[in-house]
């Protein structure tokens, strides 16, 4: 499944990290932000437990949380400009 990752990584000059599943120290950010969502949605619930709105603004919410890891940026700030770049290069 993974055999080709290393092709992958030299056509689009992009690192690949593999973390450990079960290991939540090779995934900081991941646990980090597992933790802020589960705020709204507690684990062992379904999302399908909860209206598309709810969601929605957790979803919102999330995406315009300042981060220490961006600069204190939001997610959202640097997505755009990282689709400016891409559209400008």
């Amino acid at each position: 499944e993974f055999s080709s990752l290393s092709e992958l990584e030299k056509l689009s000059h992009t690192r690949i990290y593999y973390a450990h599943p079960y290991c939540s120290s090779d995934k900081g950010t991941n646990e980090n932000h597992n933790g802020l969502f589960r705020r709204f949605l507690p684990k062992g619930k379904k999302s399908t437990d909860y209206p598309v709105e709810y969601i929605s603004r957790v979803e919102c919410w999330a995406n315009t949380l300042p981060r220490k890891i961006l600069g204190y940026k939001t997610p959202e700030e640097c997505f755009r400009e990282e689709m400016l770049a891409a559209l400008t290069a």
